[in-house]
């Protein structure tokens, strides 16, 4: 019997930082649903080998998301190739952790620069083509997003960011039929999580958390459960579901996160000093002015 043609079959999905981890995992998944998808990042080889996967007609670009005019060339590029995206998806990101005082703030901007400035330049970039097919646009955010954690400010930053930023485009689109979505996800087995974990300090902290939020959740669960949220246009989608119930409470986690920093940071900091990482991740470059996005 043949399976039942989903609401992505032959529509046009647009994700951002494509090449490997949660991105990879979503263009698997939305191609397996029957969309094309546009595969955008800055590993030209990397995004070659995900499209060569893929079971549907899908093409990759090599892009930075904070390039306002490439982004726009490669807007079209899709569009002329792939028909005008009905879903697109802004995943690209990196990270950085370590002490403020001592962060370098070319790593800092950079990681905001990604993960705030790049989600708005995606949109504004495919806002056109989803007001034609009064589409959905999905904001990757975070458990961060919730509540901020020590040695990751400038992530926190960001993930704060890209929440606000999403619920101010959904009120300012709704009128124009174009659904927005934000997950919130906590830790997935990608790169970026597997570099935070290779630093003592960050991987100590994570391990402070409650068991729950420290779990580790594979990427193929990840995406699919994103995936099932875009079919619905949902407004919000939580992996792990529990993560619903931190909207409950969040005005009281930071209280709570600096007692327990107060408590922990300076045990930890007796053991090994403070550091910073530099940039997590595939995009963890040594040359910081113009190291390339986490996919």
């Amino acid at each position: 019997m043949a399976r039942e043609a989903g609401p992505l079959q032959g529509r046009t999905a647009v994700v951002t930082g494509a090449a490997r981890g949660l991105g990879e995992g979503l263009a698997v998944r939305l191609a397996e649903r029957g969309a094309k998808v546009a595969l955008l990042g800055r590993e030209e080889s990397s995004l070659a080998r995900v499209r060569e996967r893929l079971p549907t007609d899908s093409s990759c670009w090599e892009v930075d998301v904070t390039d306002d005019a490439r982004m726009a060339e490669v807007a079209a590029e899709v569009r002329d190739r792939l028909g005008p995206p009905s879903v697109v998806v802004a995943n690209a990101g990196v990270a950085e952790g370590g002490p403020f005082p001592e962060s370098d703030p070319a790593v800092w901007r950079r990681v905001i620069e990604v993960n705030l400035v790049g989600s708005a330049v995606t949109a504004r970039a495919h806002l056109p083509s989803l007001f034609e097919t009064r589409g959905y646009f999905l904001q990757v955010a975070s458990l961060a997003s919730i509540g901020a954690a020590p040695m990751m400010s400038a992530y926190c930053a960001s993930k704060a960011g890209v929440e606000s930023f999403a619920h101010a485009l959904r009120a300012e689109l709704a009128h124009r039929r174009v659904g927005v979505g934000i997950a919130y996800i906590n830790w997935t087995d990608t790169d970026m999580v597997r570099d935070v974990d290779a630093h003592a300090v960050l991987r100590e902290l994570r391990g402070h958390m409650p068991p729950p939020a420290r779990r580790v959740y594979p990427v193929a669960h990840v995406a699919g459960r994103l995936v099932r949220a875009i079919e619905r246009r949902r407004p919000t989608v939580y992996v792990p579901s529990w993560m619903r119930a931190t909207q409950l409470v969040r005005v009281a986690m930071p209280p709570v996160v600096t007692m327990v920093s107060r408590r922990e940071l300076p045990r930890l900091a007796a053991v090994r000093p403070f550091e910073p990482t530099g940039l997590l991740g595939p995009g963890g470059l040594a040359d910081t002015r113009a190291p390339r996005p986490s996919a």
